[in-house]
């Protein structure tokens, strides 16, 4: 602040001194007036070139040197000198650190493009350009499907409605996979990070493979134990009888859980289902007598149909899927407790619901529930006989119908499994029933 009021003196000093020795020379040669106004215009024609050369240093590039007069234009140009250093310095930063990005994204295992709303290749690292052969000179501002070669990827960019996460077949690489997902960052552009999954596909092909080879050599010998388990009469053999039930029921659980894992397996190698019409009121009442007779009369069963409509999809599989989630409920329930099971319109789609009035899952398991042989307690598990694996199928076919399962739990209230099926698998019923609650 002090240097510039003296600037501001040290200008109008300057223009007392010009202006009065413009007077003194006007009086002496009689025109005092016209002395001032030579005066004036030869003022504006300093201050006129200064601002010349002051906007040619703006303008031009050249590092800038700073003057040592100690006018108001030399102030200023120092201010000019002083503002392109600061900016030559972030500049460099900028740069440096973008170099920084640029490296460590292009040291990323995963490829990585950036893409502008028309989908055109704005930037892409190495990966990106191993993986899907791009060029930079050639691909950089060409759109991505004409870049790439590959009907899958052209199908998901064109589709309505992008998935989150959706897997192809490498365009370049024969036998691999890419898994892509995109991330949308700016108004402006998107991140579509591409990663190659063949080594975990395989090795979840593996792991599928021998479960099923495994469940498949058990079944032969479990074939064989039963049979002879049931050629002996526990009458026969009285100091054996305690010893004989044990072995048949482990046997038995032993034969559910290959049977569960011979069902996960046929699951989990499936991309698409037998679709068909599902009655629904002849289903619920199938699913009823089930939950009745594993019961045995120690709960309050209810089955409740307010949706009016059916299905569409595989009746094995729902079966399969519904009956799990009542097992659940019936095991788990303490005798006297109530299972209640709704099937309900949601919107343009529809709701399975079973709820029980059992001990209840703590929140910290719910996010884990669905995995296979996840136990939130092990001692309850097999004292119910469950196989731990009933969860993990409800889960795979309700991915396979599009639909997805809700879980709400209370401790000691019970449970709520809700399975949301889309407006797309809701067919109109024929014969539209009155809506029915049985309870036994």
């Amino acid at each position: 602040m002090k240097r510039r009021a003296r600037y501001r003196r040290r200008e109008a000093l300057r223009l007392l001194l010009v202006y009065g020795a413009a007077l003194l020379v006007g009086f002496a040669a009689g025109h005092p007036w016209a002395a001032v106004a030579l005066a004036s215009i030869g003022l504006l024609a300093r201050h006129y070139v200064r601002l010349g050369r002051v906007l040619s240093d703006v303008g031009s590039r050249r590092t800038l040197v700073s003057p040592r007069r100690a006018g108001a234009w030399d102030a200023l140009e120092r201010l000019l000198v002083r503002r392109q250093k600061e900016l030559r310095t972030r500049r460099r930063r900028l740069v440096e650190l973008l170099r920084t990005y640029q490296r460590a994204a292009s040291a990323l295992p995963d490829a990585i493009l950036i893409l502008d709303r028309t989908d055109r290749i704005v930037w892409f690292n190495r990966a990106a350009a191993r993986m899907f052969g791009l060029n930079a000179a050639q691909h950089t501002g060409a759109r991505l499907q004409d870049a790439i070669s590959s009907r899958h990827l052209a199908n998901w960019l064109e589709a309505p409605v992008r998935e989150p996460l959706v897997e192809i077949p490498s365009p370049c690489e024969q036998g691999h996979t890419l898994s892509l997902q995109p991330i949308s960052y700016n108004e402006d552009q998107w991140l579509l990070v591409a990663r190659d999954v063949s080594i975990l596909m395989h090795l979840q092909q593996v792991r599928r493979d021998f479960v099923a080879n495994v469940s498949h050599e058990l079944r032969t010998p479990l074939t064989v134990i039963h049979g002879y388990l049931d050629m002996i009469e526990p009458e026969e053999h009285p100091e054996l009888a305690g010893i004989i039930d044990e072995m048949r029921k482990q046997s038995h659980r032993m034969t559910h859980l290959v049977e569960d894992l011979l069902t996960l397996s046929r699951l989990e190698a499936q991309d698409t289902i037998d679709e068909e019409a599902i009655a629904m009121p002849p289903l619920l009442e199938t699913l009823r007598r089930e939950a009745e007779a594993l019961s045995q009369g120690r709960h309050a069963i209810s089955v409740t149909d307010l949706a009016g409509v059916d299905l569409k999809g595989s009746t094995k599989e729902l079966h399969s899927a519904f009956s799990n989630l009542i097992g659940n409920a019936v095991r788990y329930t303490p005798a006297g407790g109530r299972v209640d099971v709704y099937f309900e319109r949601e919107g343009t789609g529809a709701v399975f619901r079973v709820a029980d009035t059992g001990h209840g899952i703590p929140a910290q398991h719910l996010a884990r529930i669905t995995e296979r042989f996840y136990r939130v307690s092990t001692s309850r598990s097999r004292d119910s006989g469950g196989t731990g694996l009933g969860l993990s199928i409800v889960k795979h076919v309700l991915n396979l119908h599009q639909a997805r399962l809700e879980v709400k739990s209370d401790i000691g209230q019970g449970c709520v499994f809700s399975c949301h099926f889309g407006g797309e698998r809701v067919l109109a019923r024929e014969a539209q029933p009155q809506a029915q609650a049985r309870v036994h």
